[in-house]
């Protein structure tokens, strides 16, 4: 189970007791804020896309969506989503669950500058019903992101 995997990678770091899961889902981003009792936009969803035959994950605050024109000047092409076989098989964790840790070798993380707000978020780590609670610092180091990026729309109003 990705889970396990997750925590297995936060366990080199001392820090797998840091994942929390629920005994309800956190599988979308509403339901996520209802489990962690905190606001939508501090879920830090995890997006997976699809840019010149290979998986990138986007990770962005809650409350963002994505900007096609800006996606589109940064990657190339046009936003397209990965199906949920897709997710499973390229990325190594499922719908619900996807998070930027202990991802399947050669896909790459992006950040979105929408979650520079915050001090800390909330990732998923590899299930519909789990979180941990990282700075963005730490978001950082343990997602092995290539780079910050602006792709999305719609948290600057909040």
């Amino acid at each position: 189970m990705a889970i396990e995997k997750v925590k297995a990678y936060f366990r080199q770091f001392g820090m797998e007791d840091r994942v929390r899961e629920f005994d309800v889902s956190s599988a979308t981003v509403e339901l996520a804020a209802q489990a962690l009792d905190c606001l939508p936009c501090r879920i830090a969803k995890t997006l997976s896309f699809l840019v010149d035959g290979k998986a990138i994950l986007i990770v962005a605050a809650g409350d963002a969506k994505i900007d096609n024109p800006k996606y589109k000047a940064r990657y190339g092409t046009k936003a397209k989503m990965l199906t949920p076989e897709e997710v499973d098989a390229l990325i190594g964790h499922s719908v619900g669950g996807v998070c930027p840790f202990a991802v399947n070798e050669g896909v790459s993380v992006y950040l979105d500058e929408s979650l520079k707000r915050f001090e800390t978020v909330f990732p998923a780590c590899g299930s519909g019903n789990s979180a941990i609670e990282l700075t963005i610092p730490e978001l950082e180091r343990y997602s092995g992101f290539t780079a910050w990026v602006d792709v999305c729309k719609g948290w600057q109003e909040q």
